[in-house]
């Protein structure tokens, strides 16, 4: 690697947004790499930075790391998304963009009577839970959201919680 290309753990944070035990996860999930110099401090390729904004923007429309990580799978290793890639795996993601827009509207339009939490304490309830049928909801919460609007929860221990840091 050339040095001119290489930045410091410390410039990726500062240029990507992202924490420093971020890009650690990250690295160890296979998303990125990182070489180490002879005293064991990782050093980062500048293209790195492009991969962090994907990671990014994939996660904010609701991609999780395990599809993250499938998508840049299928790129050549060590290279970044071309727009020639970039407008493939954009139009992989319309079609879940438009659900997540449809599950939302839904929601808004439901909000006002009910949560989709399934526990009958209102009089009055958009969601129909006879016989209180939520009761052993699997997630459990709120048991009627659309799937494509539920995050699972954090765990102990997990970077971020939830593989999203």
């Amino acid at each position: 690697m050339d040095g001119r290309d290489e930045l410091t753990v410390g410039e990726v944070c500062r240029r990507s947004g992202f924490a420093a035990s971020a890009l650690r996860y990250y690295e160890a999930q296979g998303l990125v790499e990182a070489a180490r110099t002879p005293g064991g401090q990782r050093r980062y390729r500048r293209s790195v930075l492009r991969r962090l904004a994907f990671v990014r923007a994939a996660t904010h429309v609701g991609l999780s790391l395990e599809e993250v990580r499938a998508e840049l799978e299928r790129l050549p290793r060590g290279r970044t998304p071309t727009a020639a890639d970039w407008g493939r795996i954009s139009a992989s993601w319309r079609g879940r963009l438009e659900e997540q827009i449809e599950a939302l509207r839904r929601l808004r339009d439901d909000l006002d009577s009910c949560i989709g939490c399934g526990c009958l304490s209102l009089a009055r309830c958009g969601v129909a839970n006879p016989g209180d049928r939520a009761a052993g909801a699997d997630p459990p919460g709120a048991a009627y959201l659309p799937a494509l609007l539920r995050r699972p929860a954090p765990t102990a221990g997990a970077a971020g919680g939830a593989g999203r840091p």
